[in-house]
């Protein structure tokens, strides 16, 4: 028997699981970490965290599944895309990885577009805009602020590409985590020379790129030792966690939509061509599938603004423990009507990306009156967090690209509420899977698919991945979303300017 190791190195935590050739989970392991936030806007890690973190959920998953090192065959890995690992001539990290919601940038975001010639030439070579999550503006920020720090560069990584490093001892990315340095030329699937040009950027600072599935090397014999696996094992591209996401459910062909609700929100299309939104509101990436693309709207804090707002403001509900308070503020917003009384929120708290690019955005409740109580609150804050995600598939839309069914994973598709809050907010059916892993089981697919367990990615998700359950749009409610969104979409525009003084005063 062979065996696959899938291992998500998250912005929270790092996930770990194995699965047998037939794609059924046989164990799985959980080990968190802390996020520095030095200065509002800036967020940080020590890639260190990442790397004892992946070292104790392997060897709590081998425990658990009690199988022989020598069939475990091969390893997938996913991460948090974007963040900028600085490493000097002898490997050493220089300073923490700044990560993707990370917001120093914007000054390094205008200096790439004017070396561009204008947003439209680098959209041209890259696909995408400039943005502060992005991995290129942190190397010049780290060039424009921290001269001592760059002057020690040698290779910047992704974050589950440092994982990788520790794993074979060698530098290598894969197409769809590359897509979002804004360094890769993404029509080509390879780095845009012409841009890294324009930019002063030597391509060897960056690590060499592969297909998802390819396979990069094997363990070394430090890192074997410490996992208690042996130098047999392969380690293959893997993928960014949103693609790698993707995978795990399926999203491997036309019309097929998975929209995500995690710590940040996703919205994620598959595509057989690059197809590239001209404005910049969506991101076109290189798929985790060989030679497919895939369009992505992407919301910073949707998740994060219900933790926020469970955590900080309620700080669980008086006499709820605090396991539950999750809990028991989504049945209370249960109870809520659909809409919250007219009570919109934006889920604005650290800037926005789809479809605003503006690091300078902030979070608002609007409508507020003497009639909403906790509940209201709690709804609207899932409505607001629901309603970003329908910016996204509009765009899509409106970009002619095909939504035939949308498969919801992570946090929105665990809650009875959000999953039929999506439904009637969207217009369209919800549908879960049987078993949802999310990106740690995508790439775990994609060792299966290295080791020559499967032909393809696609066949790996056909023989893997089942349906299970459908939400249908509630009429009534869906007509109250209908009316309300276009009021939740204006309010951006009409309050930018305010939202731009306050962020300058924080």
């Amino acid at each position: 028997m062979s065996y696959y190791l899938g291992i998500d190195v998250g912005t929270s935590g790092t996930k770990t699981l194995l699965i047998d050739e037939s794609g059924k989970v046989l164990a799985e392991s959980d080990a968190t970490y802390p996020m520095e936030q030095p200065r509002p806007g800036w967020t940080q890690q020590d890639p260190e965290d990442w790397w004892k973190a992946t070292v104790k959920t392997v060897k709590a998953v081998m425990r658990q599944a009690k199988v022989d090192k020598s069939e475990v065959k091969a390893i997938g890995l996913s991460g948090q895309m974007h963040g900028s690992v600085f490493l000097d001539a002898k490997d050493q990290v220089i300073r923490p990885a700044i990560l993707w919601n990370d917001q120093r940038t914007a000054e390094q975001c205008d200096a790439i577009t004017s070396a561009a010639g204008s947003p439209e030439k680098l959209i041209g070579m890259v696909a995408n805009p400039a943005l502060t999550g992005f991995q290129a503006p942190k190397i010049l920020w780290l060039r424009d602020n921290e001269k001592r720090n760059y002057d020690r560069l040698a290779k910047v990584l992704l974050p589950k590409d440092e994982i990788r490093r520790r794993l074979i001892g060698d530098y290598v990315t894969e197409v769809s985590d590359a897509s979002g340095t804004l360094l890769l030329d993404v029509k080509a699937r390879q780095w845009s020379s012409e841009l890294l040009g324009k930019l002063g950027l030597d391509t060897d600072l960056l690590p060499r790129v592969v297909e998802s599935e390819d396979v990069t090397g094997t363990l070394t014999a430090e890192a074997a030792k410490q996992l208690g696996l042996t130098t047999a094992c392969k380690v293959v591209g893997g993928a960014g966690d949103c693609a790698a996401g993707a995978i795990g459910n399926g999203i491997v062909k036309k019309g097929l939509l998975s929209t995500s609700i995690g710590t940040s929100g996703v919205m994620f299309v598959h595509s057989d061509e690059p197809s590239i939104d001209k404005g910049g509101r969506l991101h076109t990436f290189c798929h985790a599938v060989r030679g497919k693309w895939h369009m992505m709207g992407v919301n910073l804090t949707s998740g994060g603004s219900l933790q926020w707002w469970v955590e900080n403001v309620l700080q669980g509900l008086a006499g709820v423990p605090a396991a539950k308070s999750y809990e028991a503020a989504t049945r209370e917003a249960a109870a809520a009507p659909a809409g919250s009384g007219a009570l919109l929120f934006l889920p604005y708290l650290n800037g926005e990306r789809t479809p605003h690019a503006d690091p300078r955005a902030r979070g608002a409740f609007v409508g507020m009156n003497l009639t909403h109580d906790r509940g209201a609150m709690t709804r609207s804050v899932m409505e607001g967090i629901t309603f970003a995600l329908r910016d996204s598939l509009e765009i899509i839309e409106s970009l002619g690209v095909p939504v035939r069914q949308v498969r919801a994973s992570g946090g929105g598709s665990k809650n009875k509420l959000w999953r039929q809050m999506q439904a009637d907010v969207f217009g369209k059916k919800i549908t879960t899977l049987r078993v949802e892993q999310g990106a740690a089981y995508g790439v775990a697919l994609l060792a299966a698919v290295g080791d020559g367990a499967y032909k393809s990615v696609t066949s790996a998700c056909a023989a893997t991945i089942e349906v299970a359950e459908e939400t249908k749009p509630d009429a009534k409610a869906k007509a109250i979303y209908n009316k309300l969104f276009p009021v939740y979409r204006d309010l951006y525009g009409n309050l930018k300017d305010s939202m731009h003084s306050l962020a300058e005063m924080q």
